[in-house]
């Protein structure tokens, strides 16, 4: 079942218009998620609004926002006030210029979002838009209210549909140069950049998504089964990496040598645990019963909560 549409409206290009949802087009529903819980009792922990300086709980109704000018000095704001200024949705994604994609810093970029027509109505309309972003090979950029502020938006093609990725405004991204400036320049000889480059073209691939794996999501599943079927938990080997290297060169001639074994082995473990990704999720997920019971797994003491 496709998630509930963040916002719905129209998107116009100067006098085409259409009806049109925004969808989030990422998710992370799928990772392990804790709840917090005393280990006395197993009991979940409550959270309490209380006073900095009284101790005593506040209730909601009187909890209002405040700007800090300085120590405990607040510049009070209330939730009528915030409402006034607030920008009033106008429910229209309005395409304001085209840019080149290769024009956007991947540093403005915020989140990804599908752009779809919003009913039975205004599928030629969105098509004409679509298909004219298409043809231009360029990057449409917008604005659209959500939650209250305006964004900004870049819509491309996808398939039939859209994405759309807010952007960051110029303020909110940092500038590179305080961080850049205390590296050294460096001569590099060609032959260093030749055995670098051999090392790159062994290690060059399709980008392939689906290949990639959360080691850290695989060892949290791991651990939490293996809690729930009683077995001892056993710290894993660490290994060492060395930051200093002695000789450049050395290393990378070492590195192109065992380059081509490092990669078969690597995709044969991707193999392997991509067969077995999904059977480690189902007694995680809570959602597959049957299976769970015909696999009969050992149940966890009484007093082991279940992880969402």
């Amino acid at each position: 079942m496709a998630p509930r549409a963040n916002w719905k409206g129209f998107l116009r290009l100067s006098l085409v218009t259409c009806p049109v949802a925004l969808y989030p087009a990422t998710s992370d529903a799928h990772k392990v998620s804790f709840n917090q819980i005393n280990k006395n009792t197993g009991h979940r922990v409550r959270y309490l609004k209380v006073d900095a300086e009284s101790g005593e709980e506040v209730a909601n109704d009187d909890i209002i926002k405040g700007y800090p000018i300085d120590k405990n000095n607040y510049i009070q704001v209330t939730k009528d006030e915030l409402e006034n200024i607030a920008l009033e949705s106008t429910r229209t994604i309005d395409i304001d210029e085209f840019v080149h994609k290769d024009d956007i810093d991947t540093r403005y970029l915020i989140r990804p979002y599908y752009l779809v027509p919003d009913g039975k109505v205004g599928h030629d309309a969105f098509a004409v838009i679509r298909e004219t972003i298409r043809k231009m090979g360029m990057v449409a950029i917008g604005r659209v209210v959500l939650t209250s502020r305006e964004h900004i938006i870049a819509l491309e093609p996808l398939g039939k549909g859209l994405i759309g990725n807010l952007l960051r405004y110029p303020n909110e991204v940092r500038d590179e140069k305080g961080y850049f400036d205390d590296i050294q320049d460096v001569k590099i000889t060609k032959d260093m950049l030749d055995l670098a480059q051999h090392i790159v073209e062994g290690k060059s691939a399709d980008f392939e998504p689906e290949k990639f794996e959360d080691h850290y999501e695989t060892a949290l599943v791991e651990l939490i089964n293996q809690k729930r079927a009683g077995q001892p938990i056993k710290a894993p080997a660490t290994s060492r990496t060395s930051g200093n290297v002695i000789d450049l060169m050395d290393a990378l001639r070492k590195s192109l040598a065992r380059g081509g074994s490092e990669t078969a082995l690597a995709a044969k473990k991707r193999k392997k645990r991509a067969a077995g990704q999904k059977e480690m999720l189902l007694p995680i997920s809570g959602k597959a019963k049957a299976v769970r019971n015909q696999r009969n797994p050992v149940r966890s003491p009484a007093r082991t909560r279940k992880v969402s």
